[in-house]
């Protein structure tokens, strides 16, 4: 098959009538067809928001990777675009693949990463290009390229996973990160220098894992926060720790310090950035009011999706969240823009609980805001998405301070269970919840911790129920339609 943009775009106009509704989002980032999966190029640019995203239009499975784009005014309602990217060039011929964006003079820049297959599927080689937009809608590969070669890896690195370069200005000058491993079962990431995008030297190896990190880290994006360096990355086939990192690939942060002199990237810990299932490669952008945001994919390499079967796509971005320094630590907010989206709104409070409760609302794209006060309950929490035998299932246990997200019981996908320990609040626990279709994401405390799944209900299955065992009193619920 031919890969060009032009094809790209007919094809999915020709087809997009195939597509069944049942589980697409309403207010989140999906693809107009086929498969999606890593955010690109995320960028605040002549005054709207652009996403691009890993997309192979023909198929909802993964493939020779081009780029496909979404603008946006407030990150909640989403207008598609032509095709950024395609692998039509000798060096990106089996995919062109994650990367990031960055203004200059006016103009729109991708970087991204030129994938070559160059035996077996695990033979390939890796490298680094640009592109370039006068108008952030068509973009024309510079004559340079590669602008950062398979020669330019160093020793001791691995030869062939060199990828997603992540672009940043300091100091005068162009800085990217990229993800890569010693091919020994440690992932790194790398640091290069440019002062005109055409010529980049290696700078250095600035971090590295520590054994249980990860064989090879993805996606890395390094950014300034309040006056502290923050690194977040994917890693892959990370082990389990406690009950965190229970996916097959993960997402984590550290907040350290940069020395580009001494090619280190200095921290003390790491943390998830999200404790559900589905949740991998974010990027992160700063927009006109300051705002660092951080956006992901809401799916889980080498798991199901039921769409892929008979729906003709497959992916979506998860809400955007705003990255917050509190204390030593990141919590991740809902934007003020999910608001103007809220609908028949619905309230109640002060409601003692035992046992279960409908809470005479329903609904498959809303939005909840509910505090529990413990009291004397061993357990409580909320079911989503309840019919007959279907619910996913929400939960806090007193004595172990966990909170649990459990969708064993929650439609046709996978179910499973993820744990986190969260404290209370003078005896209070506050959630904000957000569901659309297949997807729930659940802001705990404030946005401590954040858990995402995506979930494949019926569509019959629409109440809402809380519950307890013992004695709990719901201080307040809210719920609100969330529509566009």
């Amino acid at each position: 098959m031919l890969y060009t943009r032009e094809n790209a775009d007919a094809f999915v106009a020709q087809r997009k009538y195939l597509l069944k509704d049942e589980y697409r989002l309403n207010y989140h980032l999906i693809s107009e067809f086929g498969w999606m999966n890593d955010p690109n190029g995320f960028i605040y640019y002549n005054g709207e928001y652009h996403m691009f995203y890993q997309y192979y239009p023909y198929q909802p499975v993964w493939g020779p990777m081009h780029w496909g784009h979404a603008v946006s005014p407030d990150l909640m309602t989403w207008k598609h675009l032509p095709v950024a990217l395609a692998p039509d060039q000798t060096y990106d011929r089996d995919g062109c693949f994650s990367g990031s964006a960055f203004e200059r003079d006016g103009r729109l820049y991708l970087m991204y990463t030129g994938h070559i297959v160059t035996g077996t599927d695990n033979d390939y080689r890796q490298n680094q290009n640009i592109a370039v937009s006068e108008d952030g809608i068509h973009f024309e590969k510079l004559a340079a390229n590669p602008v950062i070669r398979t020669e330019q890896i160093p020793a001791g690195v691995s030869q062939k996973d060199f990828r997603d370069p992540k672009v940043f200005e300091r100091d005068g000058a162009y800085y990217v990160v990229l993800g890569s491993n010693d091919g020994h079962g440690s992932g790194l990431i790398l640091l290069y220098r440019s002062f005109d995008l055409v010529d980049w030297n290696f700078i250095g190896e600035i971090a590295r894992s520590d054994g249980k990190l990860g064989d090879n880290w993805e996606c890395p994006d390094l950014f300034e926060l309040d006056g502290h360096d923050v690194l977040v990355m994917s890693p892959q086939r990370m082990p389990a720790q406690g009950d965190d990192y229970h996916n097959v690939h993960s997402t984590t942060y550290m907040i350290g310090r940069l020395d580009i002199l001494q090619s280190t990237f200095s921290y003390d810990r790491y943390e998830p950035v999200d404790y559900g299932f589905d949740y991998y490669a974010p990027q992160t952008t700063t927009d006109e009011r300051g705002r660092r945001i951080i956006m992901a994919w809401m799916e889980t390499w080498e798991t199901e999706i039921p769409t892929q079967l008979g729906h003709y796509w497959a992916g979506a971005m998860t809400l955007p969240r705003e990255v917050v320094l509190q204390g030593e630590s990141l919590v991740f907010k809902p934007l003020e823009e999910t608001k103007a989206y809220r609908k028949n709104g619905y309230e109640t409070s002060d409601i003692v609980l035992s046992g279960i409760k409908d809470m005479d609302v329903s609904g498959d794209c809303y939005e909840l805001e509910v505090v529990f006060k413990a009291d004397q309950a061993e357990e409580f929490g909320l079911k989503l998405r309840v019919y007959g035998e279907e619910e996913t299932v929400l939960s806090y246990r007193q004595a172990e301070e966990k909170f649990r997200f459990n969708r064993d019981k929650s439609g046709i996908g996978l179910g499973g269970e993820r744990r986190t320990r969260i404290a209370m609040k003078d005896g209070l626990l506050a959630l904000n919840i957000f569901v659309d279709k297949s997807s729930v994401e659940v802001f705990i405390q404030g946005g401590e911790k954040v858990m995402t799944s995506r979930i494949y209900p019926s569509t019959r299955s629409l109440g809402i129920q809380t519950y307890s065992d013992g004695v709990c009193t719901i201080v307040s619920f809210k719920k609100w339609d969330m529509m566009k």
